[in-house]
């Protein structure tokens, strides 16, 4: 599984830089076009989720215990799993999503259609269901009760945010500015000053001189991490292409690897201040961290139900307001509950999204014509 894994994600870095090269100043715009700083937050808030906010502090410990990340300090290795190259991902799906899909249709094949649906589906039940899991590990002592009812006021926040397009932009620029909110709170509490945290980002540049290790995947877990992204990265493409406002392919690729690497870093940054000194997040810092979790869930939630319910024309507009938001809250609650009962690893759906990204380069080579007589004179 791992030597498919590691197959997938070098030709996805290599179509990655021929897109650079064969078309790196073609102007992307998608249909709902909106300013750079909405774009990214849209891109980073729905990209993401709560793992980014409450994992690293129990991973620093394995990254620093373990003999097979003895190559770098723990923050550039917890970095490496979240930041930089592997933004690629996003980069090659939006690419295609806003130029490619428009007019080759590949994802309204009925067969291309379901599968693409079916993994969206899975992968936003299975988002709720890692954070109904892991509950217990933000909120020390929640109840059964609380922790269910919870993952269910979620899921219906998430489905109430997706009925209207106007939320998806406030509720990501909200929760960016909360998530830099996060940063400062955790950064004067860490009593990291200037210097701790000019230093803690000098150990995390420690990612770019080993940059080479994290492009196939060097441990279960880092694998774990590829095939996360994999599963994530086509519906996210697909879901954000949308939002693309006139950049030059070039300028894409550089602010999906730049930009959300910042706050990534920064966090990171702040929280191994936290981790070296030993202190303990209790009371309301606590409670803001797992605030800010909860909106970093809401907002994916939210975007994939909307991908789906548009792809399968499953809308507010079909079913009114009401009887969309109850058939889409119990569809998810109901697949969450049921995750339980099954042996469902994020790797499977990995794996399906590497198959689902060989069918549609096979179809891109059936249909290559179709791309050299929009494309044969575009610009380099």
């Amino acid at each position: 599984m791992q030597t498919v894994l590691s197959v997938a994600v070098v030709m996805v870095l290599i179509t990655s830089f021929a897109l650079l090269w064969r078309w790196g100043n073609l102007i992307l715009t998608g249909q709902m076009p909106t300013r750079l700083f909405a774009f990214l937050a849209i891109l980073f808030t729905s990209g993401l989720d709560v793992g980014l906010i409450m994992f690293p502090l129990t991973e620093f410990p394995i990254y620093q215990e373990e003999a097979a990340y003895g190559f770098s300090n723990p923050l550039a290795i917890a970095f490496g799993f979240w930041g930089f190259l592997i933004w690629l991902f996003y980069f090659l799906t939006t690419f295609y999503f806003c130029v490619l899909e428009p007019r080759l249709r590949l994802f309204e094949i009925p067969w291309v259609k379901r599968i693409n649906n079916g993994i969206i589906i899975a992968t936003c039940a299975f988002t709720g269901f890692l954070f109904l899991q892991y509950l217990p590990t933000y909120i020390e002592g929640i109840t059964p009760v609380y922790r269910y009812s919870l993952v269910a006021l979620v899921v219906l926040a998430a489905v109430l945010s997706s009925t209207d397009i106007r939320y998806v932009k406030i509720l990501s620029l909200s929760s960016t500015w909360l998530f830099f909110s996060l940063i400062l709170v955790m950064w004067a509490f860490g009593g990291l000053g200037l210097s701790g945290l000019a230093s803690n980002l000098i150990q995390l540049g420690d990612y770019f001189g080993n940059l080479h290790h994290f492009v196939i995947p060097f441990t279960d877990y880092h694998a774990f991490y590829l095939f996360w992204w994999f599963a994530w990265s086509i519906m996210i493409g697909q879901f954000v292409a949308r939002f693309v406002g006139g950049l030059r392919t070039w300028q894409l690729m550089l602010a999906l690897l730049i930009i959300p690497s910042i706050p990534i870093a920064l966090w990171f940054s702040v929280l191994y201040g936290v981790y070296e000194r030993g202190l303990e997040i209790t009371g309301i810092l606590n409670g803001f961290m797992v605030f800010v979790g909860v909106i970093f869930v809401i907002n994916s939630l939210d975007s994939l139900t909307r991908l789906y319910t548009d792809n399968l024309q499953l809308t507010v507009d079909k079913f009114g307001r009401s009887k969309y938001v109850l058939m889409h809250w119990a569809l998810l609650y109901s697949l969450i509950l049921f995750y339980q009962f099954t042996p469902l690893e994020i790797e499977w759906i990995g794996l399906v999204v590497i198959g689902l990204y060989v069918a549609i380069a096979v179809l891109l080579f059936l249909r290559r014509a179709v791309l050299t007589e929009h494309f044969g004179t575009a610009d380099r």
